[in-house]
């Protein structure tokens, strides 16, 4: 017998992403709501309506809405995940959505294997649940961010920014005190019922690690997003790291 489009969909669940396929949602109790529907919104028109010739990197795709969103645009896109499941989700809305996807099963800090710079990378939802958070951004400057880069992670703490200095006597110890200084709170059992949530920053920390890593901030359309822009400065990444390299002692 063959499988209808809500039995496809059943046996790929659970769903992250809330999509449209064949008139179906995928996640409807979605605790977010119409997620990422409703986030996309937020942001979108800093992405160009018409990508016609320009190539896209979607990382860790899950069930493919911004890659999709990209290729309905005229992209070229190609996407990863290191979730075999959240690939085939992607691989069923994609079909079902006319466009074409291609997909990688392939994490993070594997991007050098892709052998190409891309025009957009995308780099929504990941950067938290990474236990080398730096390193996988430096990895993206140094092999497949080639002109802008979409960024988002979750924060917490404070949302302000104050100007640091740029060096601090040994002595020095109130200024780690501040709220507003860059903060990486690390998690090391579950937050929000999510083992794989490592290191939540807060706004300071994302906008300096983005600078530290060769990252310029053209635009922060809503909390949590960036579009940034590659500087050809690697900033303070050592260049056994920028390269993917282990450091030997």
């Amino acid at each position: 017998m063959t499988d209808t489009l809500a039995d496809r969909i059943r046996d790929l669940g659970p769903w992250f992403h809330n999509l449209r396929i064949g008139g179906q949602q995928t996640a409807p109790d979605h605790p977010l709501g119409d997620y990422p529907s409703f986030k996309w919104q937020g942001f979108r028109h800093v992405v160009p309506d018409d990508l016609s010739g320009r190539t896209v990197l979607d990382i860790g795709c899950n069930a493919g809405f911004y890659a999709i969103e990209m290729a309905r645009r005229g992209a070229q896109v190609t996407a990863i995940d290191s979730d075999p499941r959240y690939l085939a989700q992607a691989r069923l809305a994609a079909d079902a959505a006319g466009v074409d996807v291609d997909l990688h099963h392939m994490d993070v800090y594997q991007v050098a294997q892709l052998g190409r710079r891309f025009d957009l990378v995308i780099f929504m939802g990941v950067f938290y649940h990474l236990r080398h958070p730096l390193l996988a951004l430096d990895l993206l400057h140094a092999h497949v961010v080639g002109d802008q880069m979409l960024f988002q992670s979750m924060q917490r703490g404070s949302p302000d920014v104050v100007p640091v200095a740029q060096d601090h006597p040994f002595a020095e110890w109130q200024v780690f005190d501040a709220p507003t200084w860059p903060r990486l709170h690390f998690v090391e059992h579950s937050y929000a019922q999510d083992p794989t949530n490592w290191f939540v920053p807060n706004r300071a920390a994302v906008e300096a690690l983005l600078r530290s890593a060769g990252f310029a901030i053209d635009r922060h359309p809503e909390p949590e997003v960036y579009l940034c822009s590659r500087t050809p400065d690697a900033g303070h990444a050592p260049p056994d790291l920028a390269s993917g390299q282990a450091q030997r002692r």
